[in-house]
């Protein structure tokens, strides 16, 4: 039986991983070099998770079960910023790319993400923007669920400290309040949602590529990956 081929210049290509690994910014990447389209699904997520702090926040929580029966108020959609060369979140016509990375939303999301009705919800959404293919699609289970059959399959991982670090010099330019040990524990926290949910937990395909970026800068990542493209697609 022949094994059938990957569409050579429109393929699905799946990166998942743990936070904080550069998942999106290495999909931003590829997706520019080779004029494919790059969807950030964990924007979805929190794109959800913003509007359940707006609309559903009862007593310092996100009353969940209320959200969920209002996922059919949720619109979200992505629009190219040419500054960016990358895709903003749009939540029901607002702009929410800002928003939607601040702490707070990141407390959360974890949580909203391991509920099977937002994920089924979600779910649908991403497969029906890429199943023409022609996409970079970033997330945790894009390999293990949304596409199985993926073209092409990344896991990125490295280690907690690694990635705490990155993720406070980020956040910290917006909240000098935070501290590295709050990032620490959200990351450990989201880590272990992630991969102990009953639905979609976080794991790696059998047949996707590991990259460990622990000690690889940016732009070493990325180029392994990009080598790793042009080999699979003959570009």
């Amino acid at each position: 039986m022949s094994i059938p081929q990957p569409k050579k210049y429109s393929p699905i290509i799946a990166i998942d991983g743990y936070s904080s690994t550069g998942k999106s910014s290495y999909a931003k990447m590829l997706a520019k070099k080779f004029g494919w389209k790059h969807i950030d699904t964990g924007a979805m997520y929190r794109a959800v998770t913003l509007y359940g702090i707006q609309f559903f926040w009862e007593d310092q929580n996100i009353n969940i079960s209320k959200l969920e029966l209002h996922l059919n108020d949720i619109h979200i959609n992505f629009k190219f910023n040419p500054n960016f060369y990358s895709n903003d979140t749009y939540l029901n016509g607002a702009n929410v790319e800002n928003e939607i990375r601040n702490m707070k939303v990141s407390e959360w999301v974890s949580s909203i993400a391991e509920r099977s009705a937002i994920r089924k919800f979600l779910v649908e959404q991403q497969r029906k923007i890429g199943e023409n293919g022609g996409i970079v699609m970033d997330g945790r289970d894009i390999g293990t669920v949304v596409f199985p059959n993926a073209d092409l399959k990344f896991f990125i991982t490295a280690s907690v400290e690694e990635r705490a670090k990155r993720r406070f010099l980020e956040l910290h330019k917006k909240d000098k309040s935070l501290t590295i040990e709050k990032v620490t524990k959200n990351l450990q926290k989201r880590d272990y949602i992630d991969e102990n949910r009953k639905d979609s937990p976080l794991i790696m395909a059998s047949d996707a590529f590991l990259i460990d970026n622990t000690y690889l800068t940016q732009e070493e990542t990325y180029k392994k990956m990009e080598q790793i493209v042009i080999k699979r697609f003959s570009l």
